[in-house]
């Protein structure tokens, strides 16, 4: 099955698309962008943005995951990103910078 697609609008106006799977998911040992994510009234909300060089071992035991449970997330928004860890941490940063999710330290 085709996992879902959504798209993330970051706060310079730039579009992201990424991928929806349960909390839990095995991702493969990629580089890329995710979000912890809940869906309340329809609409995704952002309970923690990141970036890794390898989403499979971040995501597997991820520290941030019980924060974004608290909040509602059931589940995680990924997809390879290129440019390599500049690039990731752009978009980290761009997205965090709009929906300011609670579980990231960098807003306190």
């Amino acid at each position: 099955m085709t996992p879902q697609k959504v798209r993330w609008k970051g706060q310079s106006g730039r579009i992201y698309d990424y991928e929806v799977h349960p909390i839990g998911t095995a991702f493969n040992a990629k580089p890329g962008n995710y979000i912890f994510a809940a869906l309340s009234g329809g609409m995704w909300k952002a309970c923690y943005i990141g970036q890794t060089e390898n989403l499979h071992d971040r995501l597997a035991n991820h520290e941030k995951e019980p924060c974004a449970k608290r909040y509602g997330a059931t589940h995680i928004h990924a997809h390879v990103t290129r440019g390599g860890e500049a690039a990731r941490k752009a978009e980290e940063e761009d997205l965090i910078r709009l929906h300011r999710p609670p579980c990231n330290d960098q807003l306190k």
